[in-house]
């Protein structure tokens, strides 16, 4: 009880000991006063697929979906692809494929287009719908007729054969032929319009406010091309309680819905990919991103702006490689409001991104235990360290895991205090090892062998150089051009602590048979080499870690990277695109010969263990 400010002792209460695993509410009635408590009643750890608690080692394959091409997609990576990718890992022995985020972003800004940068964390971005497979889009006249333009198909054309994903070009393409069959859909007095009626009362006000966002955003920016996010526009529509848009939404029903109906046709088609996981008995089958936060302009704080504090940024603090730090341009959610709204705004989130999947990785990790908070308009060196209610938020993230069945990875790369590892380690949370990172001071690689069984072990990522990009320098190549280093005394070192670190990985490539004797032992004097990408491959698929996640990106052996950390305009960041189609790439010789090796080599890595 609470006297003159102070917290004094009362009676005790004692509850069931038998309570179940969920959320409970505790009511307690005294006189006409009633006070209400919740209660949360969590397993210790996070659910792990039989096969890994059996001991066997997977792997899968990690894309960034909108690089994908095939001979059908209209210039981007869609569902169809990521259906047609899974059953070809699948019969390759692989166990999952993982995602980058497929968070919401903007149809009416098609160039804001970093998956990192999501207009909403609990809602699919639409640009992944594959048209074809859309019934209303295959038996409408006049959407057939449109398509089979000549205008229409020479578009299509130089959109899939572009190197670099054309956002502009793509996103027009599909919400056209979209609107076409939108009208068909819209005529139905059927099963399907049953369905999709049923999804929109399932989900409720944020599916609404989040199609009332895309239309509002699309009719802002018809008005002015540069009302690029809520903040942009006419103060009356800056609130979502507001009388003008409550007006837009009545008067403009029908875009509306419209937008419901596209979150209604991702979220099937993605529960279509689900679906073939199932049917090839997959044991992860997907693995789906969770970002570490939601762009200033988007439906997610348009809807909730008390949860999220607008006048801060989160970052990262300077380091080494970054002296003033950096500024991620994402406001971070208030503690104190998840806690008084008894965690709703963390179980959302977590139950949207759960959904049709084995597994969710979590994009910085750290973040459940603090973040680097940026005051408005101050340099990233000037911020200052949040914490977060991290022993609840691990206790949700475990009853939520299980219930849905999904694994958790977490992404703790960077600077990971010493108080979260245990933590995530005891939560059942698997951490996140790249091979660039797993060396000490003398550049001396950490053993296959060593590799902790409760991790996911990669040689890359998207914010890192491919196999071919680290070991020809053309991270440090790049960024030098792009001005990413303007001290030419780190550049140096960086250079030589590649040097080096080449070094000890050929050093361990021989030492742990990942390379055939005849091979190079210098590595300055040794250029990528098949045999050599094969070896390193080799090396993190001979890892005790329990997964594996692969990069089509090396089984290709590309050199340019997907993203450039540090730079917006200066790269075209999120638009790299594979440098063959998924059937060219699965009916290549050598790149099944590899996965077949790699296959081989995962299993023997479990009587290794």
């Amino acid at each position: 009880m609470h006297y003159k400010g102070r917290v004094t002792g009362g009676k005790k209460l004692n509850l069931p000991a038998t309570l179940p695993e969920g959320y409970h509410t505790l009511t307690l009635t005294q006189d006409e006063q009633r006070t209400h408590c919740r209660i949360i009643v969590a397993p210790p750890r996070c659910y792990e697929p039989q096969a890994l608690l059996e001991g066997k080692k997977l792997w899968g394959a990690c894309v960034q979906l909108y690089t994908l091409r095939s001979e059908k997609n209209w210039g981007i990576g869609d569902f169809g692809d990521l259906k047609s990718m899974l059953a070809d890992v699948a019969k390759r022995g692989g166990a999952f494929i993982g995602l980058n985020p497929i968070h919401a972003l903007y149809p009416a800004n098609p160039e804001s287009a970093s998956p990192y940068s999501p207009s909403s964390r609990r809602w699919l971005n639409v640009i992944y719908i594959d048209v074809n497979a859309v019934e209303d889009f295959r038996l409408s006249e006049e959407a057939q007729a449109w398509w089979q333009m000549p205008a229409t198909q020479q578009r299509l054309r130089q959109a899939r054969d572009a190197q670099w994903v054309d956002y502009v070009t793509v996103t027009a393409l599909k919400i056209t032929a979209l609107r076409i069959a939108w009208t068909r859909f819209a005529a139905r007095d059927d099963a399907q319009m049953a369905e999709f009626r049923h999804f929109i009362a399932r989900e409720g006000e944020s599916l609404y406010w989040q199609a009332a966002f895309d239309a509002l955003h699309a009719y802002q920016v018809k008005e002015d091309e540069q009302r690029w996010g809520w903040p942009a526009w006419p103060e009356a529509y800056q609130s979502v309680e507001s009388p003008a848009v409550k007006k837009f939404c009545e008067a403009h029903r029908e875009e509306v819905e419209f937008y419901l109906w596209l979150q209604w046709l991702a979220w099937r088609q993605f529960a279509a990919c689900w679906d073939t996981c199932q049917s090839f008995k997959l044991p992860i089958g997907l693995y789906r991103d969770l970002a570490v936060g939601v762009a200033e302009g988007g439906a997610e704080t348009w809807c909730d702006r008390e949860l999220y504090c607008l006048k801060a940024s989160v970052g990262a603090p300077p380091d080494i490689l970054g002296p003033l730090g950096q500024n991620w341009g994402l406001p971070p959610m208030d503690p104190h409001i998840i806690v008084a709204r008894a965690y709703e705004p963390f179980i959302d989130l977590l139950r949207a991104n759960m959904q049709n999947c084995g597994a969710l990785r979590i994009d910085h990790v750290m973040s459940l235990l603090r973040l680097w908070w940026i005051p408005y308009g101050e340099t990233a060196d000037r911020g200052a360290y949040v914490q977060y209610p991290v022993d609840d938020l691990l206790a949700i993230l475990a009853l939520e895991s299980q219930r849905h069945r999904c694994m958790v990875i977490g992404e703790d790369l960077g600077t990971v205090p010493v108080e979260i590892v245990g933590k995530l380690r005891d939560s059942g949370v698997y951490s996140y090892k790249v091979l660039w990172f797993e060396n000490d001071l003398e550049k001396n690689f950490r053993a296959p062998g060593a590799y902790p069984q409760q991790s996911m072990a990669v040689a890359s990522t998207h914010d890192l150089p491919t196999l071919r990009g680290y070991w020809e320098c053309g991270d440090l190549t790049l960024g030098k051009a792009l001005g990413l280093y303007p001290d030419e005394v780190i550049l140096r070192g960086l250079y030589e602590d590649r040097e080096r670190a080449k070094q000890g990985l050929l050093d361990a490539l021989h030492k742990y048979g990942c390379l055939p004797k005849r091979a190079g032992h210098k590595a300055s004097l040794m250029s990528m080499t098949p045999i050599l990408n094969r070896g390193l491959q080799r090396y993190i698929a001979d890892s005790n870690s329990g997964l594996l996640g692969l990069q089509p990106e090396d089984w290709l052996d590309m050199a340019d990277s997907v993203n450039v950390p540090g730079t917006s305009y200066q790269y075209k960041n999120w638009r790299r695109k594979l440098s063959a189609s998924l059937e060219a790439m699965f009916a290549d010789e050598g790149v099944n010969k590899l996965i077949k090796d790699l296959d081989r080599r995962r299993k023997a890595a479990v009587k290794k263990a």
